[in-house]
Formats: C-alpha cells, structure tokens, sequence
C-alpha cells in the first residue's frame, strides 16, 4: 500500500514561509495551523513545494511557537490512505560580524554541558517526564540551552526542548581510535543524526566532532582532512546552521570558534577582553587552530569551563569549593570574567549533573539541585557588558 515515507520542513522565517519535502507516491495536501487556526496549504504530487504562511510567529526560548502540520496522502478517488502529523517552528540561526544571530537579532547563548545519564539505565531515561525535567532543571538554572555531549540523545528530549524553548548543540559520540573504517563509519552515522535532527527548531549548532577525541595521536593535516570532510558534510546536509569544526580546540575550518579553558576567575577576568590572550592557546594548552587554518572573525564562546565540585563529595571535579557560597562567589567570577567587554558572545558551563565519577554537576546524579536555583539564575543570565 501506499504511503508516506518521509517529510522534511525547512523554515524560511524572512519571507514568513515553509520549504516542504513529501516523500511518497501519489497525490498529497498539507494543512498548516497556529493554535487552531489554518495558516497554511498546499496539495499536489508528492515532491518538493512551498507553503507561504498567513501569519508569522518565530520560534524563540522565550517564545517557542510551534505550528502544526498534517500531511495527507490520497488514492485516485481522493480518499485519504495515509496521514503524518508533525510540527515546525519558524526561526533562524546564523552568524556575522563576530555574533551569533537568532531571528536575525544578536543572541547570547548561556548553555550548560549535559551528558544525558542517568542512575539506573545510564545513558536510557527512565521516562519522558525524567527527559523534561532536566530541560525544566536547566532552564531553572538560567541556562536557555545545551550542548548535548558525546550523545544522540532520544528524540523526545528533543521534543521537549522544542516545546519548552531551549537551544541544543547536536553533539556526534567520537570514536576512540582513528582508522580510514573508523572515519567512514563516523561519517555515515553522523549523517544519519542530521537527517533525523534537522527539523527541530532547537537545534542550532551541529558538532561533529569535540577536542580530537580519537584524534589525538594522528598528523594534524590527516586530522584537519577529516574535520574538513565532516564540516563540509554537514554543511551539505544542512547549510542553515553553524557547524563547529571541533569543540575545544586543533579547529579546521569552522562557524564558531570554541574553546574549553577549566582556569579560575582571576584568569577569566584577564583573559576574556583580549582576543590575543583568547588564541595564544595558553587557556587549555592546545592551539586554537590547527596548522593551516586561522581565526576568520567567527564567533567566540567559551564551550567547557567551570567542573566544581563540593569538598567532601567524593569523586572528581576540575576544581573544588568548600560550601554553596564559595561556590556561588567562584561561579559568580567566571561568569563575570566572559561576560567582561571583549570577544566572548556565549559559554558552555560544565555540567549539568553528577555522572558516575564525575561529581562536578550543579545537580547530583539523581537530579536534585546542590545550589538553589534562585540564586544560581541571575548569574547565569548576567547581562553581556559592551
């Protein structure tokens, strides 16, 4: 029987329309509504269309409008014989003039590292209310989004994040030693993860690849080869969106340049005005770029730091405080410190919770909160200072 084997929908929030693709055979009409309401149509054969929309509401954390989509397939009397229900979510993301841009207004991303584990089944939630609670945790927290990392994470979590209004960096698992099959293998799953991801409007940053994980110990033009390759990649697959070469640093050619720097506040506070002392690569010992390639102007953010750990709480961190206060003070330092006057237009602070030895996070493994989160949102969300 016939039936539809995919739908793509590509925003176009400019011209206040939709780019469609219906993967199918046979005669198909698309009905787009906003809270109820028919915005929208298109019927024809299955292919490529484009739906001009009657009202426009951008999709924004502090607005996450979503639009809803029905697409029917019908037989040659008219009758329906297949139907998809989807949604989408008008917005943009780009970047220019050293900023990074949403809906075409300067952004400052404020995210917060997340593994995705959980106590019990790791990296398996143990429900959809435990995937929409860490987004509802975070946005507590202050933080307007995630860098999701070194997982593919369930498409529900996705779901929420489009629902509740909160970015994601789309982050690829690395593998743990380079090989031309290890490269091929990494290449095609990671187109598998664009292809799903695509249509969220959460989603504003692809990551292929994160520190030259697996790629540590190979020449710097063969791992700048396969950076490239990947940028390119995903560019092709979805030019709509900045690509990071690769998070922390050896970037190749890349949307944004991201680096991890775990030093103190007083480090932060010298670094983060001068774009000299950002990419002389003293903040995590590795060059910013690898040979060959050089900061173009790219947006700056600061994608790993932070790591605390509270004294006497077992396990690891990247530094240690003594109490919720020496916390808060050391917090309050290093969010001051990127937020200074200077290149800095967005941070990644690390993490969100507890995972297994890692206990680093602002909540424990089991999710509860080791600060109040009243006190931890307005420093989160200090104002960047021009």
């Amino acid at each position: 029987a016939s039936h539809i084997n995919g739908l793509r929908i590509t925003p176009d929030l400019e011209a206040g329309a939709v780019n469609f693709e219906v993967a199918g055979n046979g005669d198909v009409k698309l009905t787009v509504t906003l809270h109820g309401d028919v915005v929208g149509g298109w019927s024809g054969a299955a292919g490529r269309g484009r739906i001009e929309l009657e009202t426009v509401a951008p999709w924004h954390p502090d607005s996450p409008t979503l639009y809803d989509v029905e697409a029917t397939l019908l037989d040659g009397d008219g009758k329906v014989v297949d139907r998809v229900l989807s949604y989408f979510g008008l917005r943009s993301v780009g970047t220019s003039d050293g900023r990074v841009w949403l809906n075409g207004e300067p952004f400052v991303q404020r995210l917060v590292l997340d593994q995705g584990y959980f106590p019990d089944g790791l990296l398996t939630a143990p429900s959809d209310d435990a995937l929409r609670a860490d987004i509802e945790a975070a946005k507590a927290l202050g933080f307007n989004g995630a860098r999701k990392h070194q997982k593919v994470e369930d498409p529900r979590w996705l779901y929420w994040a489009d629902r509740l209004g909160f970015l994601v960096w789309d982050e690829m698992p690395s593998f743990q030693e380079h090989s031309g099959e290890a490269e091929r293998r990494l290449a095609a799953e990671w187109t598998e993860v664009v292809r799903r991801d695509r249509d969220h409007p959460c989603v504003v940053a692809w990551v292929p690849a994160n520190e030259s994980f697996g790629l540590e110990h190979i020449e710097p033009p063969v791992r700048s080869r396969f950076l490239v390759r990947l940028y390119d990649l995903t560019r092709e697959l979805d030019g709509s969106r900045p690509v990071v070469s690769n998070d922390g640093w050896e970037h190749a050619v890349t949307d944004l340049c991201n680096l991890h720097d775990y030093s103190g506040p007083d480090d932060f506070g010298r670094r983060y005005r001068s774009l000299e002392l950002i990419l002389d690569g003293q903040a995590s010992g590795h060059r910013p770029y690898d040979p060959g390639f050089a900061y173009r102007g790219e947006p700056l953010l600061v994608t790993e730091f932070g790591g605390l750990k509270m004294s006497g709480s077992g396990g690891w961190g990247y530094a240690q405080v003594g109490d919720p206060g020496q916390f808060l003070e050391v917090y309050r330092g290093l969010i001051d410190g990127l937020m200074e006057p200077g290149p800095v237009e967005g941070f990644c602070y690390t993490q969100l919770t507890d995972v297994e030895q890692e206990q680093n996070g602002l909540l424990t493994y089991d999710r509860r909160p080791k600060l109040d989160p009243a006190l931890v949102k307005p420093i989160t969300q200090t104002a960047k200072r021009r």
